[in-house]
């Protein structure tokens, strides 16, 4: 029959073996935990069942320490089923007290994730608090201190912690992890609970402009920046396969193949130090040879061990003792493997060189498929998006975001991944080669350095936040007074512009200098809980080297080549640590900067094509306004109800006062915008059916301020027609009536425009634009004021080129001086977003409405601006 505790007694004795008996400890513990589980949680659970309210979905919390917190209960029952199957295995049978101790933790720790799923998920009708109940936090908070409980025992043979029974190590490891786990349950638990529950109206309801939005967005600038970290994955996981080249693939996986030969290398350095100092050394090969433990330690390195055992070797004066053997090969084989490794933290290593050398086309091509991606979406966002949008910063998110993009993929697959593993593999080879508590010594450290790290860089996250915003802003401040040269001069500003800039640049260097102080601190930091682990390793080699000398049998056979070995090891693991917590700095940083990129993606196209769109096949070119409602804000409607058609071939007219909504009818038929109700139609086809490709191909624009790309002037002509010919465009040029002008250019048709076509003047500008729209070809021409902001004479001039483009063409015009619209075939008199007259000019003149009065004012206008100039000139 089963006993419950060894030697069938109850273990009422609290002390045995200078140690707490393991029978009542366990008992104790674990009656202590299922208790607290079933009464007071049973108890709460009763509570939530009858007056909770269940929580919206959207609500509910699903970060990472959400997700450990959920992780942490079904751990502890893995590791109490661990320890059974450990006892069962080392030192048989099981006795009643260990199954009572699996039954008894694994319903405590699974009753307690079923509270802590029920908190996640209900709300009792009090007041709302952030935090956990007092019944789970009691929970872990006893958890943690039975685990610490058990230190008492250290000294106690019935324990683990003196590693003499073979069981004694695999129970180290187990209470170690079982400490690690009920102490970041506890932690995570004072952080705050798993529902992180938004009071009030649901998100989409929230007034962003009001409280609830500022509020909100507060709390979006103080997040981590992991924040939604799979959606960014998601995101990025385009430009991480190739799929569209093999070649680039077997790229990625003959990289991948190099880190783990790296790992590999990495273990096997610090394995050759030790093997060419132990064979230096008098005796210690030997030793080592002789000692059990040790044969069993090495016996999976036997083949790398290459006869690191030199013989024993009769002495001339009859004694017995070993002589040195001259291993070159060992030297050599060491050589060679930091050949391949490189010296220092860096990629100088041959397989560092070829990785960097094949990875370098990946890099492009990532650098390349996020470039093009983000160029090409900005041109899918809408007019209105980008008229509400400084040019600078929104360049600048594109720069940063691009570059973030690139990097943070180099540090993800380069750097945190293959630390990771080394960590991993540094902590079970160190454990195996020496013994528990080096494994856990490195794993506490190095936890408690990847803690801290995480936790002052996510508080550090803010102020970076705050500096990115900062130098957006200067940076738009500083390209918004450069596109605005002219304007600045005009006011003798340079002054105030300066002064403006001044502040921008000292505000972003005083968030500088906070998130480089905190920086600082957190290097601090790091480099404390670094040589604290180093020096604890350290000292407990040195230690066991100096007993295992003195002729202790109780401790591990190491030699001066195990401390070597340990402290080699130990560096290689701790100077890419310390790289680890830059590259977690630099990775935020990253996902920092490109916050504001994923914001671009993520922004919807306000104008799209539907999915059963088709290209515009033009036959008569009709334009038809069925009925046309618009408005750019609810409350302040731009068209009501407009109706017209425009011919083929004819020329209608658009007049009226500013705001009437004349050019917002020329940007409803471009699709720029679409409109709220009605239909706008092109030889019967609603414009909203076809693809913005065709239909804009279909139509030629010469606006009122004709922007000139920073290029020659052939450049700027031919790009109506890309693949037209320079006969072509100087045929466009000759028609536009600007050829002629061209040549009188000292460089001619490669004359370079300058920003915006600054060095041309304003005609010359219009020339070109005609001409463009000349090459272009198109059926259907849009002038929105083309000549409004020349002066008469020049106007004039342009009038006829002007003709030349909308000679057999469907033609809308928007003017604001009506002698240029004389000629139309029909003239729509726009009024507060209604067409209130119709006809043609003298129809209309004679009518004696509103475009009569318009039309006398302006002649009254001209005449006086006549007489003036007479008397000027006289």
């Amino acid at each position: 029959t089963m006993q419950f505790c060894p030697n069938d007694t109850i273990g009422l004795a609290p002390f045995v073996s200078k140690g707490i008996g393991r029978c009542l400890y366990d008992t104790v513990t674990s009656s202590a935990m299922l208790g607290l589980a079933v009464l007071f949680g049973a108890c709460q659970l009763v509570f939530y069942r009858r007056y909770g309210n269940r929580i919206e979905s959207n609500r509910v919390n699903r970060s990472c320490s959400a997700g450990l917190q959920y992780f942490m209960p079904i751990a502890m029952v893995l590791l109490c089923i661990a320890r059974c199957v450990c006892q069962l295995q080392y030192s048989p049978p099981l006795h009643g007290y260990q199954v009572y101790y699996l039954c008894a933790n694994s319903l405590a720790w699974l009753l307690s994730f079923v509270l802590l799923w029920t908190e996640a998920h209900c709300l009792l009708p009090s007041v709302p608090t952030r935090g956990h109940g007092a019944i789970l936090l009691l929970m872990w908070t006893q958890a943690l201190a039975w685990e610490l409980l058990s230190l008492l025992s250290c000294r106690s043979p019935q324990w683990w912690f003196r590693l003499v029974k073979p069981a004694d190590q695999p129970e180290l490891l187990l209470w170690a992890a079982r400490l690690f786990a009920t102490l970041l349950a506890f932690g995570l638990g004072l952080r705050g609970r798993a529902a992180d529950i938004r009071y009030g109206p649901a998100p989409e309801a929230e007034d962003q402009t009001g409280f609830l939005g500022r509020q909100r967005r507060r709390q979006q600038q103080q997040q981590s920046a992991w924040f939604g970290l799979g959606h960014k994955l998601r995101l990025m996981l385009p430009y991480v396969w190739p799929s569209s080249s093999p070649l680039l693939q077997l790229r990625v996986v003959a990289c991948v193949l190099l880190l783990a030969c790296g790992r590999v290398i990495n273990l096997l350095v610090p394995i050759y130090s030790k093997y060419i100092v132990d064979s230096l050394t008098p005796g210690a090969a030997n030793g080592a040879a002789n000692s059990s433990s040790l044969a069993r330690r090495s016996a999976p390195f036997y083949i790398l061990r290459l006869k690191s055992e030199p013989p024993l070797t009769p002495s001339p004066r009859g004694g017995s003792t070993v002589m040195l053997e001259f291993r070159w090969d060992l030297i050599l084989i060491f050589v060679a493997l930091k050949t391949l490794q490189g010296i220092g933290t860096g990629s100088s290593g041959l397989i560092g060189v070829v990785r960097f050398y094949l990875w370098i086309r990946v890099d492009q091509f990532t650098m390349r498929e996020a470039s093009l991606k983000l160029f090409n979406h900005l041109h899918l966002l809408s007019l209105r998006w980008h008229l509400s949008k400084k040019t600078g910063e929104v360049l600048r998110i594109v720069d940063r975001g691009v570059n973030s993009i690139n990097q943070l993929l180099s540090y993800i697959l380069f750097n945190i991944a293959p630390t990771l593993f080394d960590i991993s593999i540094g902590i079970v080879y160190l454990t195996s080669w020496f013994n528990a508590w080096f494994g856990i010594m490195v794993f506490a450290t190095m936890a408690l350095f990847l803690y801290l790290s995480i936790v002052i860089t996510e508080w550090r996250t803010k102020f970076r936040r705050r500096m990115n915003a900062l130098d957006n802003e200067r940076n738009a401040r500083a390209v918004d007074s450069l596109l605005n040269f002219e304007t600045v001069k005009y006011y003798a500003a340079e002054g105030y512009e300066t002064e403006r800039f001044r502040k921008a640049t000292v505000d972003y260097q005083e968030a500088d200098y906070i998130s480089s102080q905190t920086l600082n601190l957190l290097n601090s930091v790091q480099n404390f809980i670094i040589n604290i682990g180093f020096t604890g390793g350290a000292l407990l080699c040195a230690y066991y080297i100096v007993q295992r000398a003195n002729g202790n049998p109780e401790v591990p056979a190491l030699t001066v080549g195990d401390y070597v070995l340990f402290s080699t090891y130990i560096m290689q693991l701790y100077v890419p640590l310390n790289w680890f917590a830059t590259y977690y700095r630099m990775i935020q940083q990253q996902f920092i900067d490109m916050e504001n990129m994923f914001e671009l993606l993520d922004t919807k196209a306000e104008v799209a094509d539907h999915p059963d769109a088709v290209d515009l096949n033009l036959g008569e070119a009709t334009v038809e306004f069925r009925d046309v409602s618009f408005h750019y804000e609810p409350a302040k409607p731009v068209l009501k109800s407009v109706t017209f058609t425009v011919e083929p071939g004819q020329t209608v007219a658009l007049v009226g006062q500013s705001g009437a909504g004349k050019s917002s009818i020329l940007r409803l038929l471009f699709r720029f915008y679409d409109v709220q109700s009605g239909q706008i139609l092109i030889d019967g086809k609603d414009i909203r059916r076809v693809t913005q490709n065709s239909l804009r191909q279909a139509i030629g624009v010469v606006p009122q301020d004709t922007a000139l790309f920073n290029a020659d002037i052939r450049y700027n002509i031919r790009y109506g027609r890309p693949d037209a010919s320079d006969a072509e465009v100087e045929q466009a040029a000759t028609l536009a009536d600007i050829h002629s002008r061209i040549l009188s250019f000292p460089s001619g048709y490669d004359t370079v425009v300058g920003e915006r076509g600054l060095k041309l003047s304003g005609g010359e500008k219009q020339r070109v634009a005609i001409a463009r729209t000349l090459l272009k070809g198109p059926r259907i021409v849009l002038l929105d004021e083309a000549t409004s902001a020349l002066d008469t004479a020049t106007e004039r001039n342009i009038q006829a080129s002007l003709d030349r483009v909308c000679s057999g063409r469907t033609t809308l015009v928007v003017a604001h001086r009506l002698s240029t619209i004389v000629g139309a075939d029909v003239i729509l008199v726009l009024h507060d977003g209604e067409i209130v007259e119709r006809g043609s000019h003298d129809a209309l003149v004679q009518s004696g409405g509103l475009y009569a009065g318009m039309w006398r004012q302006q002649k009254l206008e001209s005449d006086e601006l006549a007489k003036e100039n007479e008397t000027a000139e006289m």
